[in-house]
């Protein structure tokens, strides 16, 4: 660390001079990036600006001239790097996501439907639809047709497509879950 600035440059800064914050930062920032770095800190600059805004905020209140200032500056430092510590301590590990390693799945609304429903029974209860709602189930499940060509053969928009299956599937579910 070269050598501290005059207690003169303090007693500027204090007074509001940009010039003294200026010969402040200089002087400070590149030790603070290096001991955030040296302390394994995640954002090294960032928490050295995090340190000097602190400090700015307070240099009216620092005793002691740069002597004062310097440990004053390390004290903020330390204090802000025990808490990221203790911050990433109470955080939950993270891990890489590895997709083929996932083997967690949802069983999707016609699933269900057609697991509580056997076969038999699916026509008896398509016919419980109305006409729009069994012809969009028909076409996207049992034909398994897209959206796109499902709406293209029904002459609807995709949208009304998604509504008419979305809405036949709940009242399907209603219905077997009644046990009508």
């Amino acid at each position: 660390m070269t050598q501290l600035p005059p207690d003169s440059v303090l007693v500027a800064a204090a007074s509001g001079e940009v010039g003294a914050l200026e010969d402040i930062y200089r002087y400070f920032a590149p030790v603070l990036i290096q001991y955030f770095r040296g302390r394994g800190a995640g954002d090294p600059e960032g928490s050295c600006h995090d340190v000097l805004l602190t400090v700015f905020s307070r240099i009216p209140t620092v005793t002691g001239g740069m002597a004062g200032l310097r440990s004053f500056v390390f004290a903020v430092a330390h204090a802000r790097i025990v808490d990221q510590y203790r911050w990433n301590g109470r955080q939950p590990p993270v891990g890489e996501f590895v997709a083929a390693a996932d083997h967690r799945s949802v069983e999707s609304a016609e699933e269900t439907v057609i697991t509580l429903a056997g076969a038999a029974e699916m026509d008896e209860l398509l016919q419980r639809l109305g006409a729009d709602q069994r012809e969009a189930l028909l076409l996207r499940i049992v034909a398994d047709l897209s959206l796109a060509e499902t709406a293209r053969i029904m002459k609807r928009s995709t949208g009304a497509v998604k509504q008419l299956q979305r809405k036949g599937l709940i009242a399907l579910r209603a219905i077997l879950e009644d046990g009508e």
